[in-house]
């Protein structure tokens, strides 16, 4: 085991970051309270807390892009499979939770995961109650989740379309769906064989959490809170990734939090919040609220953007023009290095990204054709905007 280093190497040098004792954002767990998941943006839009025409549109913002509606009937057939049977009795496995998390880890990566991280779970991190999309006459259930630790799975949302797309046209939707649903496969299945070695495991991807995502991220070490709100942002990736977690009582050994000199970086950058459509990301300083130090979001004005959007499909504008979500080329390893080590070049690395045109879309590498599903019916037609 001496000097092993996990697969995320190979893709990206997170062994080359520096490793805290706590996250770069500001925690403070005696006062935080758990959340219900009724209180995120996109259920409170499905229940109708942001009107009738939000709610309609809920029901439409996904399907009505065929791609995206293809990834989400997929997503969505998974769902029964998230937690299952464990085995009677424990596999014959070493004592040891250090080669345990390689273990896990690896095979989250031959499943095909970005990148991977291990974390105790945090009983913050539990949500009190979930919603059901499906079955929103049933109301808020409690969480019953008794699990120790957690593994994180995340999935790039794909770096050459991300350089095609404007931000909330057609295939952003598209571009999110297949991440949930990629990170939910591999989720799936990495908790269906712990839960064979003898474990107990379930599986956690968008929209069937039982967990708050994003401190489990930081505490797994993959990333920092960035200014676009509650999104932990990873240091080669930036936000364009989606992840699923696996709960579990298998015994891991946990990763470190991560400092590559995000919180610097996001607080002079506000190039999320300049280009945000819908104006809810803030230009201003951080805020403590409900125990956790970080960037304010309206996520009213997001998910009304997301759901409502008509000349689009969702919104990822703060994932295109973010300035770490590039290509992992030798020029952008070189610039990112400069951005994690060399904090008074960060100014100019900000005002070089709005030099090289970068949060731009380049059309000649568009795949995609726009088309809606207007009506639910199955009839799909050039969007009535795109028309001449």
């Amino acid at each position: 085991m001496s000097g092993y280093l996990d697969r995320n190497w190979e893709t990206f040098p997170m062994h080359k970051l520096m490793r805290v004792d706590q996250p770069t954002t500001k925690i403070v767990p005696d006062k935080i309270r758990r959340v219900t998941e009724r209180e995120s943006g996109f259920c409170k839009a499905a229940a109708g807390d942001y009107g009738d025409r939000l709610q309609k549109e809920f029901r439409r913002f996904v399907p009505k892009f065929p791609i995206s509606g293809a990834i989400a009937w997929m997503r969505d057939n998974m769902q029964p499979f998230r937690d299952g049977h464990t085995a009677a009795k424990t596999a014959p496995l070493p004592d040891n939770p250090i080669q345990l998390s390689r273990h896990i880890k690896e095979t989250a990566y031959f499943l095909r995961a970005d990148s991977v991280g291990v974390c105790e779970l945090p009983e913050y991190a539990v949500y009190s109650h979930g919603f059901s999309f499906k079955n929103m006459d049933a109301g808020e259930t409690p969480t019953r989740l008794q699990h120790k630790n957690a593994v994180a799975i995340l999935v790039d949302q794909d770096e050459r379309t991300n350089h095609a797309f404007a931000g909330n046209d057609w295939i952003s939707n598209s571009m999110s769906m297949m991440s949930y649903a990629t990170s939910g496969f591999i989720a799936i299945t990495l908790a269906e064989y712990i839960r064979r070695l003898g474990y107990a495991a379930k599986a956690h991807y968008a929209p069937y959490y039982d967990v708050l995502v994003p401190p489990i991220l930081l505490m797994a070490g993959l990333g920092e809170m960035s200014r676009i709100g509650d999104t932990v942002l990873h240091p080669f990736m930036g936000p364009r990734f989606k992840a699923a977690i696996v709960t579990t009582n298998m015994p891991l050994h946990p990763d470190k939090p991560i400092d590559f000199g995000l919180q610097d970086f996001c607080a002079r950058c506000k190039k999320c919040a300049r280009e945000c459509p819908s104006g809810a990301i803030s230009d201003g300083d951080k805020v403590m609220h409900n125990g956790y130090e970080k960037w304010p979001v309206d996520i009213k004005k997001c998910a009304t953007m997301r759901v409502g959007n008509q000349h689009g499909s969702g919104c990822g504008t703060c994932v295109k023009v973010c300035p770490w979500s590039k290509p992992y080329t030798p020029f952008h390893r070189a610039i990112n290095w400069t951005m994690r080590n060399v904090p008074v070049a960060r100014r100019f690395g900000i005002w070089g990204d709005d030099l090289m045109g970068y949060g731009k879309p380049d059309n000649a590498q568009k795949w995609w054709f726009d088309l809606e599903d207007k009506n639910g019916d199955g009839f799909l037609s050039i969007p009535r905007s795109y028309r001449k």
